[in-house]
Protein backbone atom coordinates (compact mmCIF):
# COMPACT_ATOMS: atom_id res chain seq x y z
CA UNK A 1 0.00 0.00 0.00
CA UNK A 2 1.28 3.54 -1.20
CA UNK A 3 -0.68 7.30 -0.32
CA UNK A 4 -0.29 9.94 -2.55
CA UNK A 5 -1.50 13.99 -1.95
CA UNK A 6 -3.68 16.21 -3.61
CA UNK A 7 -5.07 19.13 -1.73
CA UNK A 8 -4.70 18.21 1.47
CA UNK A 9 -6.26 14.52 0.52
CA UNK A 10 -4.56 11.17 1.13
CA UNK A 11 -5.46 8.55 -1.01
CA UNK A 12 -3.94 4.80 -0.41
CA UNK A 13 -3.35 3.57 -3.33
CA UNK A 14 -2.29 -0.13 -4.69
CA UNK A 15 0.79 -0.08 -6.75
CA UNK A 16 1.97 -3.41 -7.55
CA UNK A 17 3.75 -5.31 -10.44
CA UNK A 18 7.06 -4.66 -12.37
CA UNK A 19 7.77 -0.83 -11.70
CA UNK A 20 9.17 -0.39 -15.11
CA UNK A 21 5.85 -1.76 -16.98
CA UNK A 22 3.71 0.74 -18.61
CA UNK A 23 1.09 1.85 -16.03
CA UNK A 24 -2.80 0.33 -15.97
CA UNK A 25 -5.02 2.72 -13.37
CA UNK A 26 -7.62 0.68 -12.30
CA UNK A 27 -10.63 2.70 -10.90
CA UNK A 28 -13.17 1.19 -8.75
CA UNK A 29 -17.36 1.75 -8.03
CA UNK A 30 -19.58 1.73 -5.10
CA UNK A 31 -19.15 0.42 -2.76
CA UNK A 32 -16.27 -1.71 -3.26
CA UNK A 33 -12.38 -0.28 -3.06
CA UNK A 34 -9.33 -0.94 -5.08
CA UNK A 35 -9.76 -4.77 -3.71
CA UNK A 36 -12.41 -5.71 -6.56
CA UNK A 37 -9.40 -6.02 -9.11
CA UNK A 38 -8.45 -8.74 -7.03
CA UNK A 39 -8.51 -11.37 -9.66
CA UNK A 40 -7.56 -9.11 -12.26
CA UNK A 41 -4.19 -7.81 -11.63
CA UNK A 42 -1.96 -11.11 -11.75
CA UNK A 43 -2.31 -11.73 -15.51
CA UNK A 44 -1.55 -8.38 -15.69
CA UNK A 45 1.19 -8.27 -13.78
CA UNK A 46 2.43 -11.23 -15.32
CA UNK A 47 1.99 -9.83 -18.60
CA UNK A 48 4.29 -6.83 -17.71
CA UNK A 49 2.16 -4.17 -16.46
CA UNK A 50 2.20 -2.09 -13.30
CA UNK A 51 -0.93 -1.31 -11.77
CA UNK A 52 -2.27 1.68 -9.93
CA UNK A 53 -5.41 0.83 -8.01
CA UNK A 54 -6.35 3.87 -5.90
CA UNK A 55 -9.41 3.13 -3.23
CA UNK A 56 -10.99 6.59 -4.24
CA UNK A 57 -12.08 10.07 -2.86
CA UNK A 58 -14.58 9.01 0.13
CA UNK A 59 -12.96 4.97 0.24
CA UNK A 60 -9.85 6.03 1.30
CA UNK A 61 -10.14 7.34 5.27
CA UNK A 62 -7.72 10.39 4.79
CA UNK A 63 -9.40 11.27 1.57
CA UNK A 64 -12.85 11.91 3.00
CA UNK A 65 -14.31 15.45 2.60
CA UNK A 66 -17.48 16.18 3.77
CA UNK A 67 -18.82 18.43 1.19
CA UNK A 68 -21.03 16.61 -1.68
CA UNK A 69 -19.87 19.59 -3.77
CA UNK A 70 -16.36 17.71 -3.09
CA UNK A 71 -17.35 14.77 -4.93
CA UNK A 72 -18.14 16.14 -8.41
CA UNK A 73 -16.56 15.19 -11.92
CA UNK A 74 -13.78 17.90 -11.85
CA UNK A 75 -12.54 16.55 -8.71
CA UNK A 76 -12.67 12.80 -9.13
CA UNK A 77 -11.02 13.04 -12.46
CA UNK A 78 -8.24 15.36 -10.91
CA UNK A 79 -7.84 13.08 -8.13
CA UNK A 80 -6.61 10.60 -10.97
CA UNK A 81 -4.76 12.81 -12.41
CA UNK A 82 -2.80 13.63 -9.47
CA UNK A 83 -2.23 9.50 -9.06
CA UNK A 84 -0.63 9.75 -12.72
CA UNK A 85 1.39 12.80 -12.03
CA UNK A 86 2.51 11.42 -8.19
CA UNK A 87 3.34 7.90 -10.04
CA UNK A 88 5.61 9.79 -12.91
CA UNK A 89 3.61 8.22 -15.49
CA UNK A 90 2.80 10.97 -18.09
CA UNK A 91 0.04 8.56 -19.69
CA UNK A 92 -1.35 5.44 -18.67
CA UNK A 93 -4.41 3.01 -19.54
CA UNK A 94 -7.22 3.65 -17.96
CA UNK A 95 -9.59 0.86 -16.30
CA UNK A 96 -13.44 2.03 -14.71
CA UNK A 97 -16.19 -0.20 -13.37
CA UNK A 98 -19.24 1.30 -12.15
CA UNK A 99 -18.40 4.99 -10.93
CA UNK A 100 -14.94 4.48 -11.57
CA UNK A 101 -16.53 3.24 -15.54
CA UNK A 102 -17.85 7.12 -14.91
CA UNK A 103 -14.35 9.01 -13.94
CA UNK A 104 -13.01 6.51 -16.82
CA UNK A 105 -15.24 7.89 -19.51
CA UNK A 106 -14.55 11.36 -18.16
CA UNK A 107 -10.86 11.31 -18.06
CA UNK A 108 -10.65 9.88 -21.69
CA UNK A 109 -13.10 13.13 -22.91
CA UNK A 110 -12.00 15.41 -21.13
CA UNK A 111 -7.72 14.50 -20.63
CA UNK A 112 -6.77 12.26 -23.41
CA UNK A 113 -3.46 13.31 -23.90
CA UNK A 114 -3.10 11.15 -20.33
CA UNK A 115 -4.49 7.96 -21.48
CA UNK A 116 -3.28 5.49 -23.70
CA UNK A 117 -6.16 3.07 -23.65
CA UNK A 118 -9.86 3.68 -22.18
CA UNK A 119 -11.59 0.37 -20.71
CA UNK A 120 -14.94 0.45 -18.79
CA UNK A 121 -16.77 -1.82 -17.10
CA UNK A 122 -20.16 -2.45 -16.55
CA UNK A 123 -20.91 1.68 -16.98
CA UNK A 124 -22.01 3.22 -20.45
CA UNK A 125 -21.27 6.72 -21.43
CA UNK A 126 -22.78 9.64 -19.56
CA UNK A 127 -24.42 10.76 -22.60
CA UNK A 128 -25.50 7.01 -23.57
CA UNK A 129 -27.10 7.07 -20.13
CA UNK A 130 -28.86 10.23 -20.16
CA UNK A 131 -30.33 9.36 -23.50
CA UNK A 132 -31.49 5.99 -21.77
CA UNK A 133 -33.49 7.18 -19.48
CA UNK A 134 -36.73 6.94 -20.87
CA UNK A 135 -35.87 3.46 -22.49
CA UNK A 136 -36.00 1.58 -19.21
CA UNK A 137 -32.90 2.86 -17.23
CA UNK A 138 -34.83 5.22 -15.62
CA UNK A 139 -36.48 2.66 -13.76
CA UNK A 140 -33.32 0.40 -13.10
CA UNK A 141 -31.76 3.65 -11.61
CA UNK A 142 -34.59 4.29 -9.06
CA UNK A 143 -32.40 3.50 -6.00
CA UNK A 144 -30.26 7.12 -6.92
CA UNK A 145 -32.97 9.05 -5.84
CA UNK A 146 -33.38 6.95 -2.73
CA UNK A 147 -29.55 7.65 -2.18
CA UNK A 148 -30.59 11.35 -1.80
CA UNK A 149 -32.13 10.96 1.44
CA UNK A 150 -29.75 11.90 4.14
CA UNK A 151 -29.99 9.15 7.15
CA UNK A 152 -32.63 7.01 5.36
CA UNK A 153 -29.82 5.66 2.53
CA UNK A 154 -27.41 5.89 5.30
CA UNK A 155 -29.42 3.18 7.47
CA UNK A 156 -30.33 0.97 4.49
CA UNK A 157 -26.76 0.81 3.51
CA UNK A 158 -25.43 -0.06 6.52
CA UNK A 159 -24.29 -3.92 6.67
CA UNK A 160 -27.47 -4.94 8.61
CA UNK A 161 -29.80 -2.76 6.09
CA UNK A 162 -31.97 -4.03 3.47
CA UNK A 163 -30.20 -2.43 0.21
CA UNK A 164 -26.95 -4.01 1.66
CA UNK A 165 -28.76 -7.50 2.06
CA UNK A 166 -29.26 -6.79 -2.00
CA UNK A 167 -26.15 -6.07 -2.89
CA UNK A 168 -24.62 -9.05 -1.30
CA UNK A 169 -26.77 -11.27 -2.63
CA UNK A 170 -24.75 -10.86 -6.22
CA UNK A 171 -21.43 -10.77 -4.53
CA UNK A 172 -18.77 -13.23 -3.73
CA UNK A 173 -19.25 -13.38 0.12
CA UNK A 174 -15.41 -12.87 0.60
CA UNK A 175 -15.63 -9.68 -1.26
CA UNK A 176 -19.12 -8.85 0.49
CA UNK A 177 -17.56 -8.98 3.81
CA UNK A 178 -14.78 -6.72 3.05
CA UNK A 179 -17.23 -3.81 1.55
CA UNK A 180 -19.57 -4.55 4.39
CA UNK A 181 -16.45 -4.03 7.10
CA UNK A 182 -15.84 -0.53 5.37
CA UNK A 183 -19.52 0.40 5.62
CA UNK A 184 -20.01 -0.33 8.86
CA UNK A 185 -18.30 3.27 9.30
CA UNK A 186 -21.10 5.50 8.73
CA UNK A 187 -18.19 8.31 7.92
CA UNK A 188 -17.34 5.76 5.13
CA UNK A 189 -21.72 5.33 4.00
CA UNK A 190 -21.86 9.31 3.55
CA UNK A 191 -18.94 9.40 1.87
CA UNK A 192 -19.67 6.59 -1.08
CA UNK A 193 -23.30 8.44 -0.80
CA UNK A 194 -21.72 11.57 -1.79
CA UNK A 195 -21.11 10.39 -4.98
CA UNK A 196 -24.69 10.02 -5.99
CA UNK A 197 -25.55 13.25 -3.83
CA UNK A 198 -23.40 15.24 -6.28
CA UNK A 199 -25.48 14.25 -9.09
CA UNK A 200 -28.27 16.85 -8.84
CA UNK A 201 -25.71 20.04 -9.23
CA UNK A 202 -23.82 18.40 -12.17
CA UNK A 203 -27.24 17.88 -14.21
CA UNK A 204 -28.10 21.29 -13.71
CA UNK A 205 -24.76 23.00 -13.94
CA UNK A 206 -22.00 20.40 -15.06
CA UNK A 207 -18.18 21.04 -14.10
CA UNK A 208 -16.85 19.29 -17.23
CA UNK A 209 -18.44 18.88 -20.47
CA UNK A 210 -17.98 15.19 -21.36
CA UNK A 211 -17.93 14.62 -24.64
CA UNK A 212 -17.12 12.07 -27.41
CA UNK A 213 -14.11 10.15 -26.65
CA UNK A 214 -11.24 9.55 -29.36
CA UNK A 215 -8.77 6.92 -27.34
CA UNK A 216 -9.04 3.58 -27.87
CA UNK A 217 -11.69 1.91 -25.94
CA UNK A 218 -13.05 -1.39 -24.81
CA UNK A 219 -16.56 -1.66 -23.05
CA UNK A 220 -17.65 -4.94 -21.40
CA UNK A 221 -21.33 -5.22 -20.05
CA UNK A 222 -23.50 -7.92 -18.49
CA UNK A 223 -26.34 -9.07 -20.03
CA UNK A 224 -27.68 -9.66 -16.69
CA UNK A 225 -26.63 -6.32 -15.31
CA UNK A 226 -29.69 -5.00 -13.04
CA UNK A 227 -28.67 -1.46 -12.67
CA UNK A 228 -27.25 -0.78 -16.18
CA UNK A 229 -29.42 -1.82 -19.47
CA UNK A 230 -29.10 -2.82 -23.39
CA UNK A 231 -30.14 0.55 -24.42
CA UNK A 232 -27.48 2.76 -22.59
CA UNK A 233 -24.79 -0.17 -23.37
CA UNK A 234 -26.09 0.38 -26.95
CA UNK A 235 -25.77 3.85 -27.11
CA UNK A 236 -22.24 3.70 -25.98
CA UNK A 237 -21.25 3.22 -29.25
CA UNK A 238 -22.26 6.22 -30.24
CA UNK A 239 -20.55 8.53 -28.29
CA UNK A 240 -16.84 7.06 -28.75
CA UNK A 241 -15.43 8.46 -32.28
CA UNK A 242 -11.95 6.24 -31.72
CA UNK A 243 -11.58 2.51 -32.06
CA UNK A 244 -14.25 0.88 -30.24
CA UNK A 245 -15.04 -2.76 -29.41
CA UNK A 246 -18.03 -3.65 -27.54
CA UNK A 247 -18.24 -6.97 -25.45
CA UNK A 248 -21.10 -8.48 -24.14
CA UNK A 249 -20.65 -11.74 -21.27
CA UNK A 250 -24.00 -13.81 -21.39
CA UNK A 251 -25.15 -14.38 -17.90
CA UNK A 252 -23.00 -11.37 -16.20
CA UNK A 253 -24.55 -9.20 -13.41
CA UNK A 254 -23.24 -5.61 -12.83
CA UNK A 255 -19.94 -7.18 -10.30
CA UNK A 256 -17.64 -8.37 -13.25
CA UNK A 257 -14.87 -7.85 -11.70
CA UNK A 258 -15.81 -10.25 -8.77
CA UNK A 259 -17.57 -12.59 -10.19
CA UNK A 260 -15.57 -12.87 -13.93
CA UNK A 261 -12.58 -11.52 -13.18
CA UNK A 262 -9.44 -13.66 -15.25
CA UNK A 263 -12.19 -13.61 -18.03
CA UNK A 264 -12.19 -9.72 -18.00
CA UNK A 265 -8.22 -9.73 -17.66
CA UNK A 266 -8.20 -12.01 -20.72
CA UNK A 267 -9.93 -8.92 -22.57
CA UNK A 268 -8.39 -6.25 -21.05
CA UNK A 269 -5.20 -7.78 -22.24
CA UNK A 270 -6.56 -8.30 -25.99
CA UNK A 271 -7.24 -4.39 -25.57
CA UNK A 272 -4.13 -3.33 -24.34
CA UNK A 273 -1.76 -5.22 -26.10
CA UNK A 274 1.87 -5.99 -25.25
CA UNK A 275 3.42 -3.66 -23.09
CA UNK A 276 5.31 -1.25 -24.78
CA UNK A 277 3.29 -1.24 -27.97
CA UNK A 278 0.89 1.42 -26.98
CA UNK A 279 2.93 4.10 -26.20
CA UNK A 280 2.74 5.17 -29.50
CA UNK A 281 -0.96 5.36 -29.54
Amino acid sequence: MRHYRRAGLTFDVHDAGPADGDPVVLLHGFPQGASCWRDVVPALHAAGFRTLAPDQRGYSPRARPGATSAYRWRELVDDVLALLDAAEAPRAHVVGHDWGGGVAWVLGATAPDRVRTLAVVSTPHPAAMRGSLLHGQLLRSWYMGLFQVPWLAERLLAPDGRFWSAVRDDLPDDFAAGYAERMRDRAARTAALAWYRAIPAEVTRPSVAVGPVDVPTLYVWGDRDPALGAAAARATRECVRGPYRFEVLAGAGHWIPETRGPELAVLLLEHLGPPGESTAR
